[in-house]
């Protein structure tokens, strides 16, 4: 803390007065109360649809026209821009990196390019003259980048990457406000911990921070109070120490486990894929896996161990480097995802928002893109057949809609979810590849994909789920792999492992 005092009885840096916001007959917010202190970081909670990205929105100066007050440092505002919101000392990092990433533009570019928006760096100017001012912002969260990765296309990073691109770009600001919407969700262990640093010197400057995430454990270590919207409501305000059960309670108005007691162990004997000399990484070596019918199979390991190059490998969106591949017992050579679907092999890509929805495609659309060709005859296709399945998914998904014909994105991040894991599991796979299906999803629809997982593995698929995060995978799986520098670390069941365990064998190198 920056003073002595409490920090209730500073003049806050931030405070919200009756916030409300609608978009049609739709009532986003409904009356929202709360302050940012400085110094102090302020956890927001709520499930998918409370109306967390909205209030995000509003102060990022994305949304205009909601009733209520704003007030900077006790004094009110108009957030009507992002550029006003930026001048009054509130800088936010939001979620899905697309909106605010140039492609085109390399590193460096995409580093300083609110400068050259502002006018204060020349929109045409050599990569030479860049340099020193973005390695300075890149500097600012010890990032250590190349200027070989400096000169290069912002495409060529990956979302971790992006993301810290991002929040170094915020920093660089020195805000009075940081609003961090789900930091964490890309983020490697080790990079995770670099930012709770970073978060935690912000706090010693005086900086009041509003962090948004679905990790409890981060929410119990870093914040000094925590906030729960849910209907567009505050439903719960808490400071240290937290009653986390109490917070979950309030985010989704019913009890929801917290841990994966309940999970009862199968144990499959039919193997669906034969993986043979399988190399992932240009470095890694060879590895051979069976994984079988009758079991949900977790892959866990940190950013860049390979999880995402053998899902899309089995896939077909990508290829081995070497090693083949058996399904049900007879070869298969994937060439292009056509390949699989054809077979029953379907994959739930990591990041739903550019692999996965298209922008203003309604829920029906995207739920039958897929399988479009089951749905048409002579060329025509069956919109009551089309409307029928997406209404299938809404139903066994419980996705929180308008109906089938709404804009799949403007959905909640969960409800998203939902539909992308949904058009492919109500089609009964024979095989369902996972890729991260809980990022950004909140507890209860986190609980509502890995009960839908485990029953389709009970009904005779064959289930994959890929997880950076250790107690993600122990929820849904009956059996973990450990993937570290795309070689097999671990391979046991559930309840042979505990976390700690788990835990130790993604850290080790060979």
């Amino acid at each position: 803390m920056p003073s002595d005092s409490s920090p209730h009885q500073q003049i806050p840096a931030l405070s919200l007065h009756d916030i409300a916001m609608s978009f049609g007959s739709n009532a986003v917010l409904k009356g929202v109360t709360m302050a940012l202190y400085p110094g102090t970081v302020t956890a927001l909670l709520g499930a998918n649809g409370a109306g967390k990205s909205t209030l995000i929105k509003i102060l990022a100066g994305v949304y205009s026209g909601n009733g209520g007050t704003i007030e900077v440092a006790g004094e009110p505002v108009v957030m009507d821009s992002p550029l006003a919101s930026a001048q009054h000392g509130i800088q936010t990092v939001h979620q899905h990196i697309g909106a605010s990433i140039i492609p085109g533009l390399s590193v460096a570019e995409n580093l300083v390019f609110e400068e050259i928006v502002q006018g204060r760096i020349p929109a045409v100017r050599s990569h030479a003259k860049l340099l020193p001012r973005a390695r300075e912002i890149a500097a600012t969260l010890d990032l250590g980048w190349s200027d070989a990765t400096l000169r290069s296309d912002v495409f060529e990073l990956g979302i971790a990457d992006g993301q810290l691109l991002l929040l170094a770009r915020a920093l660089v600001h020195r805000p009075k406000v940081l609003i961090l919407d789900e930091p964490t969700s890309t983020l490697s262990q080790a990079e995770a911990d670099r930012l709770f640093d970073v978060i935690k010197r912000l706090c010693r400057e005086g900086v009041a921070i509003l962090y948004v995430s679905h990790h409890l454990d981060e929410i119990r270590s870093l914040a000094d109070q925590l906030v729960v919207l849910r209907d567009g409501r505050i439903h719960d305000v808490q400071d240290q120490p937290f009653d986390m059960a109490v917070a979950v309670r309030s985010m989704l108005g019913k009890q929801v486990a917290l841990d994966a007691d309940t999970l009862v162990e199968k144990r499959g004997t039919v193997p669906a894929l034969e993986l043979r000399g399988v190399q992932l990484l240009r470095r890694s070596g060879q590895f051979d896996l069976d994984i079988r019918y009758g079991e949900v199979t977790g892959v866990v390991g940190l950013i860049g161990a390979g999880k995402s190059e053998l899902a899309r490998g089995i896939f077909g969106a990508g290829r081995f480097r070497a090693g083949t591949i058996r399904f049900d017992a007879k070869a298969y050579r994937p060439r292009q995802p056509a390949h699989a679907v054809e077979r029953g092999i379907y994959l739930v890509p990591e990041d739903r928002a550019s692999e996965a929805i298209l922008p203003g495609w309604s829920i029906a659309w995207t739920t039958t893109l897929p399988f479009i060709g089951r749905l048409a005859r002579a060329g025509v296709l069956n919109i009551p057949r089309e409307r029928t399945s997406a209404r299938s998914v809404i139903h066994a998904f419980g996705v929180v809609s308008t109906g089938c014909d709404q804009p799949v994105d403007a959905l909640s991040g969960g409800n998203q979810q939902k539909v992308v894991v949904g058009r492919w599991l109500t089609q009964s796979p024979r095989v369902i590849l996972l890729d991260e299906p809980f990022r950004g999803v909140d507890i209860g629809a986190r609980h509502d994909i890995c009960h839908k997982a485990r029953e389709a593995s009970e009904a005779g698929s064959c289930v994959v789920v890929f997880s950076s995060d250790v107690d993600e995978i122990r929820e849904v799986a009956d059996r973990i792999v450990v993937l570290v520098e795309g070689e097999i670390r671990m391979d046991a069941y559930t309840s042979e492992v505990d976390s700690e365990a788990i835990v130790k064998s993604m850290s080790e190198v060979a």
